[in-house]
């Protein structure tokens, strides 16, 4: 049996600076001994949304902070790592950037293997440290910067069946939310408010339902919301509480009904799915995982859905994924490179909206 193997994880593609420890030996259940994270939501809070070079900044200040916190926390320390893994794309070129000159440093420093992780592989590979799912499964990745449906067939072995052809669904929650005049991150807000609102109230699109493909787009659906917002504001002077409430709960129904109906076709393409895993920071929305369970148990597929912490960005996740990676021979150099654009299918054609650089994810 092959020895379990204990590495450190940082995460930092976004706006939380994470570290981790976690052990793992194949055919057992990986133990998380730490999975530290310093969330920046108040530092972006005022600007509705992630600012890059303030993203960045926090990083470089919080890295060896967090990292030195995650191995205190594990009782561990740097020697007793067997690698040290970490997040070298896609993401905000800054903050990626900044964990991968962290994790060179301490590898340089310490002598230990480094391994560069994609970020969403880390979120692909979760319903394994979490639940021991066996491959290959269906995932839904949906988060504030990525929407795509993958048939995860292995370690680094991706089919993409789908993605989001423009803004991701939180970043389509944080978009509404401002529109509301609610706080950062949106998604949260909308999800509470919508709990007292009436989703058949206004009309709004589900976009792209009329096709059999597995692409998605919410940028519409923003836009139809804002019109919204506009008639309450030329009709009565603007919204009340109840008004908000309505449009989070319609806007919220409509996501739903779009994952729903793209999820029943991408669990046609596959057959031989041992399971119908979400992740990423949207799959904490109740009605979002209760509408997707529901679907998955109508076709007696084990659903997984991580809990909240490891479906947000982590560095348990980074930790498990660089794990396994190096269990299957992989190791990198100093010449590991930070990457803004990753896809983890390397053989899917750009979808529409991949931009001029080429796919990010």
């Amino acid at each position: 049996m092959t020895e379990p193997v204990t590495i450190l994880g940082i995460e930092s593609s976004c706006d939380d600076t994470a570290a981790a420890v976690v052990t793992y030996a194949p055919n057992e259940r990986a133990v998380v001994e730490s999975n530290l994270v310093a969330d920046q939501a108040l530092l972006h809070a005022q600007f509705g949304g992630v600012v890059p070079e303030i993203a960045a900044r926090a990083h470089a200040e919080k890295l060896d902070i967090v990292v030195a916190q995650a191995l205190k926390a594990a009782g561990r320390n740097l020697s007793q790592m067997d690698a040290i893994a970490v997040t070298s794309g896609p993401g905000l070129i800054g903050g990626v950037l900044s964990g991968v000159m962290c994790a060179k440093g301490l590898a340089a420093g310490s002598g230990k293997p480094l391994i560069g992780v994609n970020h969403l592989a880390g979120h692909a590979l979760t319903p394994r440290l979490t639940d021991g799912l066996a491959f290959p499964y269906l995932l839904l990745l949906v988060s504030g910067g990525h929407c795509q449906f993958l048939e995860v067939r292995g370690i680094d072995d991706y089919r993409r069946l789908g993605g989001t052809i423009d803004d991701a669904p939180g970043e389509a929650f944080d978009k509404t939310a401002k529109l509301l005049g609610l706080g950062y991150p949106g998604g949260p807000e909308i999800e509470k408010i919508a709990e007292n609102g009436d989703p058949k109230r206004f009309k709004f699109p589900r976009p792209l339902t009329d096709r059999d493909d597995c692409n998605m787009s919410f940028s519409g659906l923003k836009t139809a919301l804002r019109r919204e917002v506009e008639n309450l504001q030329n009709s009565q002077g603007g919204i009340n509480a109840q008004d908000q409430s309505d449009l989070a709960a319609g806007f919220q129904r409509a996501v739903t009904d779009v994952l729903v109906d793209k999820s029943t076709k991408a669990l046609r393409q596959t057959p031989d799915a041992t399971g119908f895993a979400v992740a990423g920071g949207v799959a904490a929305n109740k009605a979002i995982g209760q509408s997707l369970k529901e679907l998955a148990e109508a076709r007696d597929l084990d659903f997984i859905q991580p809990p909240m912490k490891f479906c947000t960005d982590n560095a348990a996740m980074i930790a498990f994924a660089g794990a396994e990676l190096f269990l299957s021979g992989v190791k990198h150099d100093m010449r590991l490179k930070a990457r803004p654009r990753w896809p983890l299918d390397q053989n899917a054609a750009p979808i529409l909206g991949a931009g001029k650089k080429g796919a990010k994810a």
